[in-house]
């Protein structure tokens, strides 16, 4: 893990069109299309399906905005708002259990069809959280960016 990985910052928000409006207004951001569906994931209680929404910014820095799910770690963070830390990784169980050395607690973990993690959230006690994401997704995501939501663009049903 480097300094120079680190590619956005998230933000769980409690009113998603709301706060899209507000950072375009006030920053001029431009977002890309946006992700709503179930997503599985790798709870520390188990294997679940959340209805993940969020949307990223089109142009560095990123910003990438979710929706709150309540009940998850999935909600707005205490103070400064900002959830967490997202860093590009070659080797996210390698990364997560470094982490974990550390002192962070696993909390999320998507995997793929065959097991292995493709990204996960750790949660310090002390520093903020992170979201390693291989680097495999980066062509993926760097479609996703490459999209635009359209001012005015109806996201119900997104």
């Amino acid at each position: 893990m480097k300094a120079e990985d680190q590619f956005h910052v998230g933000i769980v928000v409690d009113d998603l069109p709301a706060a899209l409006a507000a950072l375009s207004q006030l920053f001029g951001y431009e977002w890309c299309a946006m992700f709503d569906g179930p997503l599985r994931v790798v709870l520390p209680a188990g294997t679940a399906e959340i209805p993940l929404r969020f949307v990223y910014s089109r142009h560095p820095p990123r910003v990438e905005v979710i929706q709150t799910i309540p009940g998850t770690l999935w909600v707005p963070a205490a103070g400064s708002g900002i959830h967490h830390l997202g860093y590009w990784s070659d080797d996210v169980a390698g990364d997560a259990a470094e982490l974990e050395r550390w002192g962070f607690t696993a909390e999320a973990t998507g995997t793929r069809p065959d097991g292995t993690p493709s990204w996960a959230f750790h949660r310090s006690r002390t520093g903020p959280r992170i979201e390693l994401v291989d680097r495999a997704l980066r062509p993926g995501l760097e479609q996703m960016w490459a999209t635009t939501l359209s001012p005015g663009q109806p996201m119900e049903g997104r």
